[in-house]
């Protein structure tokens, strides 16, 4: 996997139903390195810390790969890398191989993988389309969010190097089937080896202990 863009965004104000809500999912490419915090990524912009950042939540990947997929389906619209809102944007990247909890290096930062996208509204505006929404639920097309272990620098052509994989735990695409498309028959079990994985975050156990 490597490193094909890295995208910041601004604050921008949009109309959603008739009112003003600030945004920062339009992200664009930037030239220099970002540089990966705790919580956030340094100077982008993080609107509601309810749904982002935060240690769970630090940082976004997305797929370039997932990119061609997309643009047949909205072919007007003006592409550029950053559009689902991920500051790091990734060739090579499957969510069918990525477990949740294992570690990279990437760049001079060590990261974990930890959450899939929970969509919102905000992805449709940016689509221009609210049927997105659910659309990108369905391709299971999801990039990824990742906690920062050590904090460092990312710049465009680093590759992800295995430092410790989660052998045992469940992938990005397992995790999506148990968020959205749980099914008591087929997923029993996956959903009972999700609650004693500890890569996985407290918030998703919650949900996950109400489907049990």
């Amino acid at each position: 996997m490597k490193v094909i863009s890295t995208n910041i965004g601004e604050s921008k104000t949009v109309l959603w139903k008739g009112k003003e809500i600030k945004t920062g999912i339009y992200k664009y490419p930037i030239d220099s390195p970002i540089y990966l915090g705790k919580e956030d990524v340094q100077n982008d912009h993080v609107i509601d810390r309810r749904y982002h950042g935060g240690v769970d939540k630090a940082c976004y990947l997305y797929a370039a790969d997932h990119y061609a997929y997309w643009k047949i389906k909205y072919p007007d619209l003006e592409w550029n890398y950053g559009m689902f809102g991920e500051n790091i944007t990734v060739e090579g990247f499957d969510e069918k191989n990525i477990k949740i909890g294992s570690l990279y290096r990437l760049g001079n930062a060590i990261i974990q993988i930890s959450r899939t996208r929970q969509p919102c509204f905000k992805l449709g505006i940016r689509f221009g389309d609210q049927a997105m929404v659910k659309n990108f639920i369905d391709s299971f097309k999801s990039g990824v969010y990742v906690r920062v272990v050590e904090s460092g620098k990312v710049s465009v052509g680093d590759t992800f190097v295995l430092e410790n994989e989660n052998h045992d735990g469940i992938t990005v695409t397992e995790l999506n089937i148990l968020r959205f498309h749980y099914n008591e028959k087929e997923h029993g079990d996956l959903i009972k080896k999700a609650l004693f994985d500890l890569s996985i975050t407290e918030e998703d156990k919650k949900y996950f202990r109400k489907k049990v």
